[in-house]
C-alpha cells in the first residue's frame, strides 16, 4: 500500500482507535506525524502515544482543523458531544465513524450539510491485524472515500462493502462474533482439563485448534460442511463428539445468539 498523503485525526484514542492508527502505519497509509488523536481520557491518551507514536489532543476542535479525514472512536453515547465541537471546523470533509449502532443518517445531521460519512463495524480482533469489518457510505461519500475507508480496515484484516441497513447483522455476527468463539475456546480447554490435559497445555491446544480450522475455511475456500466430513470417520470419534454438539443444539444456539445480537444492535440504533 502507498501513502494516503492525508491527514487522519481519531476523535477517541482507545484500543480499537489505536489499532486502526497501528494498522495505517504499519502498513504505510500514512506517518506518525500525519497523526492525531483526541480524547478526554488522559490514559486513553498516553496509550494511542506509547502504541503509534503519535501526538494526542484534548480538544476536539483541534483534530478536526487538522486532519484531512477523521475516525469517529468514541462511545454511541458521546457522539452527540463531539459532533457538537467539530460541527464548523471539520466542514465537509470525510468522516469514518465505528460508532457501534449509530446510523450514518443521525452523524450526517450533526455535521455541516453534505458532510462525507462512512459508517464501519469492526471487531476486536483488529487489535492484532485480524479484524472482519464491513463498511457502508452515507450518501454524500465519493468513490474515492469509500476506496479509503477500505485501504484502513484492510490495514488490521478483512473488509467489506455492505447497504448500511445490513451492518446490524454485521453486528451480531463477527462484531460480537468474537465473544461466542472465547467461549469455544474456554469450553474446549475445560473439556481438555476434565479428560486429564494440563490447563495451559489445553488452553494452547483449544486456541490453536481454533485458528487452524478457521484458517483452512479461509484458505481452502471450501465449505465448512465439506471440512468437516474430512476429518469425521464412520464409527469414529468426531462424529461420537458431533452427535453431542447435536443433541446439545449447537447449531441453533449459535444462530439464535447472532439473531439476538443483531435485534439489540437494532435497538440500540433506535430501529
Amino acid at each position: 500500500m502507498t501513502n494516503l498523503n492525508k491527514k487522519i485525526g481519531f476523535f477517541g484514542a482507545g484500543r480499537m482507535a489505536t489499532a486502526l492508527a497501528r494498522g495505517v502505519l504499519a502498513a504505510g497509509l500514512c506517518r506518525t506525524d500525519q497523526l492525531l488523536a483526541s480524547d478526554v481520557d488522559e490514559t486513553q491518551r498516553k496509550y494511542f502515544e506509547k502504541e503509534t507514536g503519535a501526538k494526542t489532543s484534548s480538544s476536539n476542535a483541534e483534530i478536526a482543523s487538522f486532519c484531512d479525514l477523521a475516525i469517529l472512536a468514541v462511545k454511541p453515547n458521546h457522539v452527540q458531544d463531539v459532533l457538537r465541537d467539530i460541527r464548523h471546523p471539520f466542514g465537509k470533509r470525510f468522516l469514518l465513524s465505528i460508532a457501534a449502532g449509530v446510523p450514518i443518517s443521525t452523524i450526517e445531521k450533526g455535521l455541516e450539510k453534505e458532510a462525507r460519512v462512512v459508517r464501519v463495524m469492526p471487531n476486536t480482533p483488529a487489535l492484532i491485524r485480524s479484524g472482519a469489518a464491513a463498511y457502508a457510505g452515507g450518501q454524500y461519500a465519493t468513490a474515492e472515500d469509500l476506496t479509503v475507508a477500505e485501504s484502513i480496515l484492510n490495514a488490521v484484516g478483512l473488509a467489506f462493502p455492505l447497504p448500511e441497513k445490513m451492518l446490524d447483522a454485521v453486528t451480531g455476527l463477527s462484531g460480537s462474533g468474537p465473544a461466542y468463539i472465547f467461549m469455544v475456546i474456554e469450553a474446549l480447554s475445560d473439556g481438555g482439563v476434565e479428560v486429564g490435559l494440563p490447563r495451559d497445555v489445553a488452553l494452547k491446544l483449544a486456541a490453536q485448534t481454533v485458528l487452524g480450522a478457521a484458517r483452512m475455511v479461509l484458505e481452502t475456500g471450501k465449505n465448512p460442511g465439506e471440512l468437516k466430513d474430512m476429518v469425521t470417520s464412520p464409527g469414529g470419534t468426531t462424529i461420537e463428539g458431533l452427535r453431542v454438539l447435536e443433541d446439545g443444539q449447537i447449531r441453533t444456539a449459535f444462530m439464535n445468539a447472532v439473531r439476538a445480537a443483531t435485534e439489540k444492535s437494532r435497538q440500540l440504533g433506535g430501529k
